[in-house]
């Protein structure tokens, strides 16, 4: 069996004690067993779900990142947990919600999944598992023999902090019963609009890198640097549009009375930008794109699509 349909397999059967768990719990507390257990669950959703991701992702995840020296499972699965816990927040015995507004963004965080999943396999040529965040792999070398055990701290525990953070409107959405109003249908347009350009920006990035691939193989001069759609106007069109995505939902979070729920959004923000810093600085120390990359920085928005400079400025920039 090759190692694609193993890791596929593996990704497929990984989530299983975790569903398993939760529909043995909704078949109990449905049938009115009193166990001290299925209270628990029923009056502690949010710390339910934590404490399943702790177990499942953390530790499982973690042990097979190990056996295989590589954490390849964590960036597949970030397309699939707010989908998840979409329905996990929606069908458990806590849940009071307004059916419209449940729907919505159960069908919205669908949207997002089917196209990050997609961006996720196009990247990977479409195989499970073939290599790790580089991100992970530059930490690997910078901590050594101490990594083994480190990663499951900056790998896995800060990112159930980030992915349980940035879900909370999914959980605030189906805590109230409110009548669908304006604000939830501007917080529709404003995710739909960042998953729209999320898309379209991953998919120049992608066709860009194609082509340069095969530029590369015929031993003609690669382009240096993306600066036409999408990437015209922003340096990093598709964080833009992922971050739209993400306070889209925070909308739908203060609309119904819990704006508390933006701070999982604005670490993500925060994060984000601090990855905007670190992947610029490793686009300047490519040789053959440094002097076309500092034109563009000081031309182009970093991440709100804006018009570019002037031909006069910009000019002016390329006398130096």
């Amino acid at each position: 069996m090759g190692r694609n349909l193993k890791n596929a397999i593996l990704a497929i059967l990984i989530p299983l004690p975790s569903i398993t768990f939760y529909l043995t719990f909704l078949h109990y507390n449905n049938n009115n067993y009193s166990s001290s257990l299925w209270i628990w669950c029923s009056h502690n959703p949010f710390l339910l779900a934590n404490l399943l991701f702790f177990i499942n992702i953390n530790l499982f995840f973690w042990i097979i990142g190990l056996l295989q020296s590589c954490h390849w499972m964590i960036d597949l699965y970030w397309t699939v947990i707010p989908v998840m816990l979409s329905h996990y927040y929606a069908t458990h015995p806590f849940s009071k919600h307004n059916l419209w507004r449940s729907n919505v963004v159960i069908l919205l965080t669908w949207l997002w999944s089917i196209r990050l999943t997609h961006s996720y396999f196009r990247r990977e040529k479409w195989q499970w598992g073939e290599r790790e965040d580089w991100r992970f792999n530059e930490m690997r070398i910078q901590y050594g023999k101490h990594w083994w055990w480190i990663s499951f701290f900056l790998v896995y525990v800060s990112q159930q902090v980030l992915l349980m953070g940035i879900c909370l409107p999914i959980y605030a959405v189906n805590s109230i019963d409110k009548a669908w109003n304006s604000w939830d249908s501007i917080a529709t347009f404003v995710c739909l609009i960042g998953i729209a350009v999320a898309y379209f920006a991953d998919t120049q990035l992608h066709e860009f890198v194609s082509k340069n691939k095969i530029f590369k193989e015929l031993g003609v001069d690669i382009v240096p640097n993306l600066d036409s759609g999408l990437w015209r106007y922003s340096r990093h069109p598709n964080y833009f549009g992922e971050q739209l995505w993400w306070w889209g939902l925070v909308i739908f979070g203060w609309n119904i009375g819990h704006g508390w729920t933006l701070i999982g959004s604005f670490i993500n923000s925060m994060c984000f930008a601090y990855v905007t810093v670190v992947v610029e600085q490793r686009m300047l120390k490519q040789e053959f794109r440094t002097k076309s990359y500092r034109l563009y920085q000081k031309s182009t928005s970093v991440w709100i699509p804006w018009f570019k400079l002037s031909q006069k400025e910009d000019s002016k920039y390329k006398k130096y």
